[in-house]
């Protein structure tokens, strides 16, 4: 029988931190976005595919910072190079240093959508500037959505502190429901801006979806009948479905995309690439500027990070780990007397439990979850997983297993 993991070390710190910081955490790191009680709120240190939290549990990190972590922690490679630039060039000016203009022709290089590219902080700024640039070009004001997109006042789900005239303009639709896209702009198409969609289908808390035969065609098709800015937010998947995003994956090509998390191996970086008719409105038009967007340790990262994920071709073998992680999943999840799922094979596997009548998934669900972080499987239960390159094979076979017993003691939970 598993035991609870020792966390006094982690919890005294969550007490100390609710009287000086609200909440403690910020936001998704919360507990109440795990399983109170039962995970580590604090880590120490990682390397590799791991991590350790302050009371020494290891643990197999599959949710890789929330994606950041593609090839692994601590990446000495990368890490050099920052430090390199730290030492001998420093990275805080008044004016810009020349590794922004090499980036941002290696994005150019790779990303059917970039014919310019201008970078900022995080993955919210960078979809929050495709916004803003949408609506400089087609002086509308309407934006519709599908998918996360931040933090920012015209998209966050929590609305308390925003006012409604600044996010009343934007609606949604879900994934894979392009009849819900097409009712939509019959509507307000010649008012819409923007329709901002994640290529990959990741709605907050439920299964990861791929894109239905002709889906993103037809979205891209409405965007042009009504003139409205087509965004890809490509946070999630860009440089991970492929050097070139998901667009390049699935062949359809949008007019701006956001790119961030997995650039630069968890350095924060985010970029806006697109068309050049609809990015020189951020030369005059739009306004875009902040003290730190220009700092070059994440630009000197994000190319280090590409060309080894070019030289090694590291994304290629990450779908192999993820091919057999995720094919033992689906092996184990048929035989499980429960009503639950496995998507987002190979790159983002999410194990979720669909909701019943009686409920009976809510406490399947934390209680499935314990299990697996008492054997050492960093997982989250509302958020899709990811597979980085330093996760041994050993690691990913582990983890499968810890998935079968974990299932096998759910009958307690009950």
């Amino acid at each position: 029988m598993s035991q609870k993991l020792k966390l006094e070390i982690s919890e005294k710190m969550y007490e100390d931190a609710l009287k000086i910081i609200p909440g403690a955490i910020a936001g998704i790191r919360r507990p109440y976005n795990f399983v109170p009680g039962q995970y580590p709120i604090y880590f120490d240190h990682a390397k590799g595919g791991r991590v350790t939290d302050v009371d020494g549990n290891e643990y197999i990190d599959m949710l890789c910072a929330y994606g950041p972590i593609i090839i692994g922690h601590r990446e000495e490679e990368i890490d050099n190079a920052v430090i390199e630039q730290i030492q001998n060039k420093g990275f805080c000016f008044s004016l810009t240093q020349p590794v922004q203009n090499t980036l941002a022709q290696k994005l150019i290089e790779l990303i059917p959508s970039a014919e310019m590219a201008v970078f900022v902080k995080t993955g919210s700024d960078a979809t929050s500037v495709a916004i803003r640039v949408a609506r400089a070009n087609t002086e509308r004001t309407k934006v519709i959505r599908c998918g996360y997109h931040g933090w920012h006042d015209w998209c966050v789900e929590v609305k308390g502190g925003i006012p409604k005239k600044l996010w009343e303009d934007v609606c949604e639709f879900h994934y894979n429901r392009l009849d819900e896209l097409e009712d939509l702009m019959k509507k307000q198409g010649d008012q819409t801006a923007a329709i901002i969609i994640t290529p990959v289908g990741h709605p907050l808390a439920e299964k990861v979806q791929m894109p239905t035969p002709g889906f993103l065609e037809g979205v891209r098709a409405l965007a042009d009948k009504y003139g409205t800015v087509l965004v890809f937010d490509e946070i999630r998947s860009g440089f991970r479905y492929d050097m070139g995003g998901a667009q390049k994956v699935f062949g359809v090509t949008p007019d701006l995309s956001a790119f961030g998390k997995a650039m630069a191996n968890g350095y924060p970086i985010g970029a806006v690439v697109g068309k050049e008719k609809y990015m020189k409105v951020l030369a005059d038009k739009v306004f875009l500027s902040s003290t730190f967007f220009p700092n070059s340790l994440e630009q000197v990262a994000a190319l280090k990070t590409i060309e080894i994920l070019e030289r090694d071709n590291i994304l290629e073998k990450i779908r192999e780990k993820g091919e057999v992680f995720g094919k033992r999943l689906l092996e184990i999840a048929k035989k499980v007397p429960y009503d639950v799922e496995v998507s987002g094979i190979p790159l983002m596997p999410f194990i979720t439990f669909n909701r019943d009548a009686d409920n009976l998934y809510k406490k399947l669900r934390p209680g499935f979850y314990t299990e697996l972080i008492r054997r050492g499987v960093f997982l989250q239960p509302f958020h899709h997983g990811y597979v980085a390159y330093r996760h041994t094979n050993e690691d990913i076979m582990y983890a499968a297993d810890m998935v079968e017993e974990s299932f096998g003691e759910l009958k307690k939970y009950i």
